[in-house]
């Protein structure tokens, strides 16, 4: 069996990595506060962003899971805003979701992101919202009165359907957020073994120092050991590797972020630096959706 990336979805990558790269700037992101750039999300909606999974016959691109897990990654890469879940679980429902005309949210649990920006929300039940303060200042949320937010389908086969999913499948957004925890690990990564790279210290870069070197490892096999169990998640579709993926990204991203801060020292910790901002994001992400302990409780019992 052949685990690498085809030619066509190494592509996919790389145009989406473009796309971001020219297009969206995280600290002009913070400047605008918790105003969602509409342009930006209508050029998404245009490159088929949100449509990957829809049938052509649909007008969509007709993907499946590991190119949508490609694409969350690299938005996840550049901590690039907005309710890209919800929006992407609209597609097929909601008209304007898969164009990127129409902004739509998802309630995940008790929490629902970017609720005042969307034009629409999944499953509705919006009564009694409150604004909730955001670690991330670029993840303003809601919290709904006794949870609520998407269905973690059970399925008979346990898997999830070749052509998406509903519009309040469960399954499918933590799928997508833990592809988005995936892409902001390897960030991190990359970000600590740069700076351990051009950081001097008695005259020698500090990524000679065995300390920073037992770090930056440990970042890369969290990295790889998530990364496997997201892209086995999105060609199975079973739904216990989906679980299995978000509890192990999740971790990643979260470790690799804070052993990030522990390589820059006291320059991870200033507003300056953009170490802090895939912190606070991946503590969010992290309570999105099935949580540590659910998907610890459900990988036990089915042991």
């Amino acid at each position: 069996m052949d685990f690498q990336l085809t030619e066509d979805q190494r592509a996919l990558r790389g145009g989406v990595r473009e796309l971001l790269e020219g297009r969206f700037d995280v600290r002009a992101a913070l400047d605008a506060g918790s105003s969602l750039d509409r342009g930006l999300w209508k050029e998404l909606g245009d490159a088929g962003f949100f449509s990957l999974m829809l049938p052509e016959a649909e007008g969509g691109v007709g993907l499946g899971l590991p190119e949508a897990v490609l694409a969350f990654e690299e938005a996840g890469r550049v901590l690039l805003p907005g309710p890209l879940v919800g929006t992407f679980l609209a597609a097929g429902a909601l008209q304007g979701a898969a164009s990127g005309e129409a902004v739509v949210t998802c309630p995940f649990g008790a929490l629902v992101p970017w609720l005042d920006e969307a034009d629409a929300v999944l499953g509705g039940g919006m009564e009694g919202a409150v604004p909730f303060r955001s670690l991330d200042p670029l993840t303003p949320l809601h919290r709904l009165p006794g949870g609520g937010g998407l269905a973690h389908l059970s399925r008979p086969a346990g898997r999830l359907p070749k052509t998406g999913a509903g519009p309040v499948d469960g399954d499918l957004a933590d799928l997508l957020v833990a592809a988005e925890q995936l892409g902001s690990a390897g960030k991190t990564l990359e970000m600590a073994v740069q700076y351990a790279r051009e950081r001097t210290q008695f005259g020698q870069a500090i990524g000679g120092f065995q300390a920073v070197k037992h770090l930056c490892a440990q970042m890369l096999v969290r990295v790889e050991v998530a990364r496997g169990a997201v892209y086995a998640a999105a060609v199975t579709g079973d739904v216990l590797e989906i679980a299995g993926a978000k509890l192990l990204a999740d971790e990643a991203a979260v470790h690799n972020a804070r052993d990030c801060l522990q390589v820059h020292g006291g320059m991870g910790f200033t507003w300056e630096a953009d170490v802090h901002l895939h912190l606070k994001r991946a503590w969010v992400r992290a309570g999105l959706g099935r949580s540590a302990a659910q998907a610890e409780e459900e990988l036990a019992a089915a042991l």
